[in-house]
């Protein structure tokens, strides 16, 4: 499913094509996402221009002269940028027509994905409200994972995918940080000391960097604004690799289900 680095990828690749532009018409294909569309949004929004785009954890914010929009993209959607007149393909939900003649166009096969409106905060919107600190910011730091750790008895990969504890680590990056800072991924959260906790923290960001510097990971139906699909499916280190040898070592990777994921670890570099 589009994790961090695929939504933020979606936000910088729409950002030049809908900063400033004024919205034409919402039109609305099938309102039966995750929740659905409400039928007065077209009417709210229409005439209202872009002055932000924004994101908060796996949530796109477009910010207009009044109110937000909050699209979810879900566990198989893609915004994408194309003329409004494009022929629309299977799954296409929702155009936001923009007046330079191009359209955000949503496309979700599983319909998990959301677009909600609000005309207050934001962030103090109920699915954002009791978010954690973004893996990016200066409140996600050594310290802050080391005093969270504490007592916990979850395996620390489950932990970092908790959204109330730290947002935007999915299945797959959490794997790829946990690699990066040479912890197994079963390890209860409160046996990290400070010094590994510090690694995972770079482990982290840097995994998430990387993943938005090659446009997000696309495993099955992710696309970016453009269409293109992510690239770093090509440097992952673990996930998908089970039985094929370790780039840092050569030891076979091995897999395991947690929480109903596959994860993926080295069982020679990952202690």
């Amino acid at each position: 499913m589009p994790e961090l680095p695929e939504v933020e990828t979606t936000r910088r690749g729409l950002r030049p094509y809908a900063l400033r532009r004024r919205i034409v018409a919402l039109e609305v294909y099938e309102p039966r996402l995750r929740w659905p569309v409400p039928r007065n949004l077209p009417g709210k929004v229409a005439g209202q221009r872009i002055v932000r785009t924004g994101r908060r954890a796996k949530y796109l914010l477009l910010e207009l002269d009044s109110g937000t929009l909050l699209l979810h993209l879900g566990m198989s959607g893609n915004l994408r940028v194309v003329p409004a007149q494009a022929p629309r393909e299977s799954h296409d939900h929702f155009d936001l027509v923009l007046d330079s003649g191009l359209a955000l166009r949503f496309n979700d096969p599983r319909r998990f994905g959301s677009l909600l409106y609000t005309r207050g905060d934001p962030q103090q919107h109920p699915l954002l409200a009791g978010l954690a600190p973004e893996p990016f910011a200066a409140a996600f730091d050594a310290d802050y994972l080391w005093r969270i750790t504490r007592r916990r008895r979850v395996a620390v990969k489950q932990l970092l995918m908790n959204s109330r504890l730290v947002v935007g680590v999915g299945n797959i990056y959490a794997s790829e940080a946990l690699f990066r800072a040479r912890i197994r991924p079963q390890r209860q959260a409160r046996t990290l000391s400070h010094a590994d906790a510090a690694r995972l923290v770079r482990g982290v960001r840097a995994v998430l960097a990387q993943a938005i510097r090659a446009g997000g990971t696309t495993l099955r139906d992710y696309r970016g604004a453009d269409g293109a699909p992510g690239y770093f499916r090509q440097r992952l280190y673990v996930y998908e690799r089970r039985g094929r040898p370790c780039r840092r070592c050569g030891t076979a990777v091995r897999a395991v289900t947690q929480g109903q994921r596959s994860t993926y670890y080295c069982p020679s570099c990952q202690k």
